[in-house]
């Protein structure tokens, strides 16, 4: 499968791209459409059809929305009403029906019958399709922004399918609302300088998940072969921390590479990260994480609920519910309901003492350790791997604290160290803002680019491929 290597994106990227820039500006969303479906199909063959069925259904059901009879109606604004509300209620039916037959059925049906203690219902043993839960929820925002009026008139076919399907969003975000690149798909200008950039954001991307994310993912697959039950503290916590830098670097340089793209074909695609490790409260954290899926989250479940201008036990509730479809919108498994529910009861417990309002020194020790924390949970592949690696990390039965081995992956891993705990930091936005019209740094910053390039292509080249994170989501 040609997914499992980067070395098959700059293949497509340079043809794709040339095309897309010669032909006529009238039809650059029929070449992105065409290349954004030839990009799915290569990795998944068969569930590229599924992406065109979804699409086709979820258009109709939007024209559907807007569709006015030629004849004049008593109580036209009333029907109108009624349509649109019938057409959201079809296109979220439709949509959460696919996402959880493919993801969900299996981890329900396993469940119902292990309290069952029987096969009553069979598994299906599916396999989950690239990019299912992103491209869902983005087919899901546009049909509520055209129910709420946001979105006043529908777009042509290949302006929506090519949405949609964008390459660089599609398999794992950021998720896009429509109305934030309306304007780009009717028309939009190819720029150098555009080109220029967005190959910069492409490259700092690839870096930041080939130079980083997957060294630094190294050791924390070393320290898990030991197994969860047999580490000491401290190479528990080191390894904890080595996960939390990759699943950052790996997910935020995904992130960058698709806002690079998208800058190349003309879009704006939005800033899904703002250094949430540097946060001092967990509240802080999920407004710089994941920004796209919280806001998501937020605008289309919290807000809709009620959201926090309704009584303390409405909004907790209100709560609950957005971080329980959080965590299973990871993943079916229980670890991820464990996780989304940790959050649940911290941000709670924040938002009624008011502690996510307030900056203390200790706060950013006290969200890091939680966060970390929360990724070992995140990251185990049953409730009782997450409980046995938090209990070494606590040092609960340990012979010790500080194991030899320890140093032994310090040593080995320093530099890794220092340059993610740099790139989580806000030095390099900071030092850009204050030396952006600086040629020197200009010069600089280029030749950083450059080299970045050329190291990512000579480790893709020399070592085995190491997939996205959420490509798993």
């Amino acid at each position: 499968m040609l997914f499992s290597s980067v070395e098959f994106l700059f293949r497509f990227l340079p043809v794709f791209m040339l095309l897309y820039l010669i032909v006529p500006a009238r039809y650059r969303n029929f070449v992105l459409l065409a290349g954004s479906l030839v990009f799915y199909g290569v990795g998944e063959p068969y569930f590229v059809l599924l992406l065109i069925f979804s699409v086709v259904v979820n258009y109709g059901i939007s024209k559907y929305m807007f569709w006015e009879p030629a004849a004049p109606i008593q109580n036209r604004v009333q029907r109108r009403v009624k349509r649109r509300r019938a057409a959201l209620i079809i296109s979220l039916v439709f949509d959460f029906s696919l996402l959880f037959l493919f993801k969900y059925w299996d981890f329900a049906v396993g469940t119902v019958n292990q309290l069952a203690g029987s096969e009553l219902i069979p598994v299906l043993a599916l396999t989950l399709p690239l990019g299912i839960s992103f491209y869902t929820f983005q087919m899901v925002s546009y049909q509520v922004d055209c129910y709420r009026g946001v979105i006043e008139e529908p777009p042509g076919f290949v302006p929506f399918a090519a949405y949609v399907s964008m390459f660089p969003q599609l398999i794992a975000g950021p998720i896009v609302r429509y109305d934030e690149v309306a304007d780009r798909m009717r028309s939009r200008r190819m720029r150098i300088r555009n080109l220029e950039n967005g190959l910069k954001l492409f490259t700092l991307g690839l870096g930041l998940k080939v130079l980083l994310a997957n060294q630094i993912g190294t050791l924390w697959n070393t320290i898990m072969t030991a197994g969860a039950g047999n580490l000491h503290p401290g190479v528990a916590w080191l390894g904890a921390v080595a996960y939390s830098f990759q699943i950052y670097f790996d997910f935020w340089g995904y992130s960058v590479m698709a806002m690079g793209l998208g800058k190349m074909l003309g879009f704006r695609i939005p800033q899904n990260f703002d250094s949430p490790y540097a946060s001092r409260s967990i509240s802080e954290f999920w407004r710089r994480w994941h920004i796209t899926l919280g806001r998501w989250f937020r605008e289309y479940v919290y807000f809709p609920l009620g959201g926090s201008r309704v009584s303390r036990p409405r909004m907790v509730a209100n709560l609950f519910v957005v971080w329980l479809l959080t965590g299973m919108w990871h993943g079916a498994n229980w670890t991820f309901i464990a996780w989304g529910l940790m959050y649940f009861v911290i941000l709670t417990f924040e938002k009624l003492t008011g502690l996510g309002r307030k900056e203390c020194w200790w706060g950013h020790i006290y969200t890091m350790v939680l966060v970390i924390i929360g990724w070992v949970i995140f990251r185990s592949t049953g409730m009782g791997n997450a409980f046995l690696y938090i209990k070494a990390m606590f040092g609960i039965g340990a012979k010790g604290i500080i194991d030899k081995a320890v140093w032994a992956y310090i040593a080995q891993n320093w530099i890794y160290f220092v340059f993610a705990i740099l790139g989580c930091a806000p030095i390099m936005p900071w030092i850009d803002d204050q030396f952006r019209k600086s040629r020197l740094w200009q010069v600089v910053y280029t030749a950083g680019i450059v080299v970045c390039l050329i190291v990512s292509v000579s480790f893709i080249c020399n070592n085995a491929y190491n997939p996205f994170i959420y490509f798993n989501f």
